[in-house]
């Protein structure tokens, strides 16, 4: 099925917005394809500012209405307590959400970014999607990451050459209790070293707190050249700071 096969049949939908590559493009398809969208941004203590300040970007250069809900994923214990299955119940948490307001708007279609890179059995969010009968236009319509940066670039959103960002959680060991103060303090390590000018990093945490620096090969030059301005920056944050020589 092609794109545009699927808003004519869906002329009315919903999507699960993140502000990343995948749901961006998505979004700007079917506001040239005319349809009837609406996002919906859900901002809990799983995503750092600076991914809210890019979805509202997007959505407003593309003049898509943005609905910004704030909730609170740790009230969840089974996703607070961080086990195998946290991404599952993170995501049912996240996107039953996000379907109850879409039909509280009159959207029957919830659409989400997945695209046809993205192996089901390596996510288990993606059985909470199916579950909750989301749709993946990307996805069936066989579009994978290269082609929706390509298109992405010819569109002219700054979204095309976006690092790929996973939520905070990730960044904590699974077995280790999330915290408020943990997402706090690796957010604003991480919005430091985008500050800094870093595009393809991770802040992870070595429990109790201590914070592992990892950088892409290509930035570990200037990681190690500022190495004290980093140290100095997050050492604030940590009780030690440490850097990830396994070059990614």
């Amino acid at each position: 099925m092609q794109l545009n096969d699927f808003f004519r049949q869906n002329p009315r939908i919903a999507v699960a917005f993140s502000g990343g590559v995948d749901s961006s493009y998505l979004l700007y398809a079917a506001k040239a394809a005319e349809c009837d969208v609406r996002a919906y941004f859900i901002k809990s203590e799983f995503q750092p500012q600076f991914e809210l300040d890019d979805a509202t970007r997007i959505a407003s250069q593309l003049g898509v209405p943005l609905i910004i809900d704030r909730f609170s994923i740790l009230s969840a214990p089974s996703v607070a307590g961080n086990a195998l299955d946290r991404c599952y119940f993170c995501k049912t948490a996240i996107i039953g959400r996000i379907r109850e307001l879409a039909r509280l708007d009159g959207f029957s279609v919830l659409c989400d970014g997945s695209n046809a890179d993205d192996d089901e059995a390596d996510r288990p969010g993606m059985r909470a999607l199916c579950e909750l009968g989301v749709v993946s236009p990307l996805r069936e319509s066989g579009l994978g990451k290269s082609e929706i940066r390509l298109f992405s670039y010819k569109a002219g959103l700054f979204t095309h050459d976006k690092p790929a960002y996973a939520c905070l959680a990730t960044r904590i060991p699974t077995g280790t209790k999330i915290t408020a103060e943990m997402l706090e303090a690796i957010g604003r390590a991480e919005t430091a070293l985008f500050d800094m000018g870093f595009s393809d990093f991770r802040v992870r945490l070595i429990p109790p707190f201590t914070a592992k620096v990892q950088v892409s090969a290509g930035q570990w030059d200037e990681a190690a050249a500022r190495r004290l301005e980093i140290l100095e920056s997050l050492g604030s944050e940590f009780g030690d700071v440490v850097f990830d020589l396994n070059l990614r």
